[in-house]
């Protein structure tokens, strides 16, 4: 039999006091590491008195002694007829069997957001990639970030995709010690129960025990008991399913355990170091068990020592589709067969060009589940996207802590949402027109330095100030993550959106009518500059009244063209077109005949013109016509047949006699490209160019088509400026934002008219 006591040698006391005064401790602290009720073993460990051997080793351990050099007459064997005695593994197949309903219940099923019931959680949970590389750990100079694309910034700090992810998953087959950084909203505590279920079901890590904590709960319940002692916290929790205290300790020093520990920036900030040194400390002690922990990225300045630190990525298109496709299947009811797979339909919708701002958010399960809560109850995207952003930000400042039970601590000096929303307003507007997606932190803190400065009981001194911004942009990071370092000492918004967003709200939330007249006017400078597309929109939505935004909008586009003759002298021509047309809205013509002249890829042309008037439609073939017969190529038969394809097209639907007999004509004189091609060459030489010309007559007399506009490059560019502006302008009108009807009706009706016909129309009122 081996022994159930031990007891310390002289030569071991003597080892173990030197140990003991160097860690500090009175006796009460070591009975309290070792989990002891009483000191009565410490003192007879300390005497040479015989105590029991699990707390002989327990003692032992935590002052970094070995325990053999210590015990008087230690047992050879102890180790093995120890273990023999107690199987280890039979000890993880019942502590694995007594854990699995407190697993199914406390990790198996998942309550979303505005949901009225819990889901299984492997109905809607998707597996996660993780970002090996932490790009806020980068060095970079903010000159390299300069003017970056959509797409640019979006993909900045994600490396090669393809080559740089791996799977959640293999990332802790990787790595005993892992920090599991992420975002506000990204699946972290999601992926943790998943880790948690998946071991409890024997699909990964069969041979431990999964344990998963919250450690704000930790850092509490600790907090109350004045001790924060990781061991007694999870035996606390393990005791309910009958595991005792010994049992718990075999199973960590043999390494037998998967340690989850959730939300390491949940914990207060006064009881952060200590649970900091109790995580070191532990996963010391026992370092070969499997440990996971999370965090937001911008509480990463928390070290732990011994963790390797990855980040989980933002969803790729596959991972939308998937947790699409299941978030579908759990909450929607298709009552027939044949009615359309929802969840096909959102993404089909999601990829939508007008719905790239929803597409730029929805790369966290977070805002995925709302926009898929939204599309479910509406069957749509809505159509005023600000109210969505609205729902997003509200999450993000306040109920997304709040719904889970967080309480942080409050460094914003008392901030009230409405200055939140300002100071962010003011940051997004600050940084978005001088076109900087990407800005560094001083130019943050400086904007929040500001903003502090005019709020009432304001700090004076300046060093005081300096102080504050540097607080509050950490705990905007750290709080809802609005703002975030990209690498260190460079900021920018989460998302382009959320800057467009709060750019947009900086505009509508002017304090009178002048300053917000002074802003309108500002804004519409901007109406040629493609990113400032979005802003328009957001602005025009959120007004409670757009007047004055779309009639500045007119007044800057009708500008753009009125200082070059050739212009006005084409839209002139566009206008006197549409007056041949009649039509419900001849501002449509008119831009259909716009866009005709400006455009060589004509059919997308066609379907419209096919739907406004035939008299349009026929104009688009003849002028479909004109560019196949204007190709200079004698040799080219190709075009030879798409020029007598197009003329005998046309043939079939001109009504007007005189046309038709003119174009019959030219058909007749036109040679077959099929027959003798030295012939065909002979008179494509000789006769192409007058035949061409009488083409163009016969069309520009009957049909006044001019296909001969000549315009410069910069012509072109102001052409195209001028075009997309109105279709902007258009754009707005539409985006259900409150205009007048007679405004409405102003605006659309002196769309693409040129200058005269605009002062005739001011003369007429």
């Amino acid at each position: 039999m081996f022994k159930r006591s031990l007891q310390a040698s002289a030569a071991g006391i003597k080892q173990a006091k030197k140990a003991f005064n160097y860690k500090g401790w009175t006796q009460e602290n070591l009975a309290e590491e070792v989990n002891l009720k009483t000191r009565q073993p410490i003192w007879r460990f300390f005497t040479g008195r015989p105590i029991e051997r699990y707390n002989f080793r327990e003692i032992c351990s935590i002052l970094d002694l070995d325990w053999r050099e210590i015990a008087v007459d230690p047992p050879e064997e102890f180790s093995d007829r120890e273990l023999s005695a107690i199987n280890v593994d039979v000890l993880v197949k019942r502590v694995r069997s007594q854990r699995h309903a407190k697993i199914k219940v406390q990790c198996g099923t998942l309550k979303l957001l505005d949901t009225n019931h819990p889901v299984d959680l492997e109905n809607i949970y998707v597996d996660v990639n993780i970002l090996p590389d932490i790009a806020s750990q980068q060095w970079l100079d903010i000159a390299n970030l300069e003017n970056p694309t959509t797409e640019e910034f979006y993909r900045f700090g994600l490396g090669q995709i393809s080559q740089s992810q791996i799977s959640g998953m293999d990332a802790v087959k990787t790595h005993s010690k892992l920090r599991l950084l992420g975002k506000p909203g990204c699946g972290k505590s999601t992926f943790l129960r998943h880790l948690a279920v998946e071991c409890d079901r024997g699909n990964f890590a069969a041979n431990l025990v999964p344990i998963m904590i919250t450690l704000r709960d930790f850092a509490d319940e600790s907090k109350d008991i004045s001790s924060f002692s990781l061991l007694n916290y999870i035996h606390s929790e393990l005791i309910v399913d009958g595991v005792e205290l010994s049992e718990l300790k075999i199973l960590l020093r043999n390494s037998r355990v998967l340690l989850l520990l959730d939300g390491l920036d949940e914990v207060s900030q006064q009881d952060n170091n200590a649970v900091l040194k109790e995580i070191r400390r532990f996963s010391e002690k026992y370092s070969q068990n499997l440990f996971v922990v999370t965090c937001r990225t911008a509480a990463k300045t928390l070290d732990l020592k011994g963790f390797t630190d990855v980040e989980i990525a933002p969803f790729t298109q596959s991972q939308i589709v998937a947790f699409a496709q299941k978030w579908f299947a759990v909450f929607s009811k298709q009552n027939n067969l044949n009615d359309l797979d929802p969840a096909v339909e959102f993404i089909a919708q999601l990829d939508l060009p007008e719905n790239l701002s929803f597409r730029r958010l929805v790369v966290t399960p977070l805002f995925l589940h709302l926009a898929c809560w939204v599309f479910h109850r509406q069957e749509k995207f809505p159509r005023k996207k600000a109210e969505f952003y609205k729902q997003c930000l509200d999450l993000l400042l306040g109920k997304w802590d709040k719904i889970r039970g967080i309480k942080r601590d409050e460094v914003y000096r008392g901030f009230l949402l409405p200055q939140k929303l300002k100071l962010m307003s003011q940051i997004a507007a600050a940084t978005f027109e001088q076109g900087d997606y990407f800005f560094e932190q001083k130019t943050a803190e400086q904007q929040i330095c500001d903003f502090i400065s005019n709020l009432p009981n304001a700090p004076i001194e300046p060093e005081e100030l300096v102080y504050d911004s540097e607080v509050v942009l950490k705990a905007i990071e750290l709080q809802h993550g609005l703002l975030t370092e990209r690498v260190r000492g460079i900021f920018s918004f989460s998302s382009l959106t959320f800057q467009e967003y709060f750019t947009a709200r900086n505009i509508v939330a002017s304090h009178n009518l002048k300053s917000l007249e002074r802003d309108l006017e500002r804004l519409v400078s901007h109406i040629t500059e493609p990113r400032w597309r979005e802003i328009f929109l957001l602005t025009a939505a959120m007004l409670r009244s757009a007047d004055s935004l779309v009639n500045l909008m007119k007044q800057e586009i009708d500008a753009l063209v009125a200082e070059e003759p050739y212009l006005q002298e084409f839209l002139t021509w566009t206008n006197q077109k549409s007056l041949l047309v009649p039509q419900p809205t001849l501002a449509a013509t008119r831009a259909f005949y716009l866009d005709l002249t400006e455009t060589f890829y004509l059919a997308p042309h066609f379907a419209l013109a096919y739907t406004l008037n035939p008299g349009i439609f026929l104009d688009t073939l003849l002028d479909n016509l004109v560019l196949e017969c204007a190709i200079e190529s004698s040799s080219d038969f190709v075009h030879a047949h798409a020029c007598g394809d197009a003329l005998d097209n046309a043939l079939t639907i001109v009504l007007d006699v005189a046309l038709q007999q003119s174009l019959q004509q030219l058909r007749d004189k036109l040679p077959d490209p099929d027959g003798d091609r030295q012939v065909f060459q002979s008179w494509y030489q000789v006769n192409h160019s007058a035949w061409n010309e009488r083409l163009k007559s016969a069309i520009t007399q009957h049909r006044h088509i001019q296909s001969d506009w000549h315009f410069s490059p910069v012509q072109q560019q102001i052409l195209q400026r001028y075009y997309d502006a109105n279709k902007l302008l258009l754009d707005c009108l539409n985006s259900n934002c409150e205009v007048t009807a007679a405004v409405r009706q102003d605006i659309e009706a002196s769309l693409l008219l040129p200058l005269k016909e605009l002062e005739n129309k001011e003369w007429d009122k």
